[in-house]
């Protein structure tokens, strides 16, 4: 018996209201030398982890789908992508870098008090070099930038294939 499961291909609820990348070209073809840009010098796994975060944050399901897709072809672990919404109950999950880039990447994509607190900018400052944290905040805000792109457009999961663009 085989225990192996077709690709179920999903119907979105609601419609996608605009292939925004067929009439914005130029600016998907900026976002994407952007992403490429921000995520140099970063760890693979830690930059996905960033991004899924973000994306649970600002409820990008189509980002979700896509950046759990590559963190799992990246060798992440289901039990550490499950636990990442629960990040600050499951730290013995996360190394203390990957602890401190998810703070702050709460800290940069909530902005609920206007600013990102010197206590989480300190503690990532503490360990991560100067240009590794550039990129990484970097990283951060491209993803940000993705989700509203997404999240505006209603943009639908379980399409996307790693090593494939969407």
């Amino acid at each position: 018996m085989s225990t192996a499961q077709e690709p179920v291909e999903y119907a979105p609820e609601q419609p996608q209201r605009l292939r925004w990348s067929d009439h914005a070209p130029e600016v998907y073809k900026a976002m994407i030398r952007l992403d490429t840009a921000a995520k140099q010098g970063l760890d693979h796994k830690l930059y996905e982890l960033v991004k899924i975060r973000a994306s649970q944050i600002n409820h990008c399901a189509f980002c979700l789908d896509m950046h759990t897709r590559d963190a799992l072809a990246a060798g992440e672990s289901v039990e550490r992508i499950v636990q990442l919404s629960a990040w600050e109950e499951s730290r013995h999950f996360y190394t203390a870098k990957e602890l401190a880039a998810l703070e702050l990447t709460e800290a940069v994509t909530v902005l609920t008090d206007g600013f990102v607190p010197d206590e989480v900018y300190d503690r990532a400052a503490k360990l991560f070099e100067e240009a590794e944290l550039a990129q990484l905040i970097a990283a951060i805000t491209v993803i940000n930038a993705w989700n509203r792109f997404g999240v505006t457009t209603r943009m639908a999961p379980g399409h996307y294939r790693p090593g494939r663009h969407a």
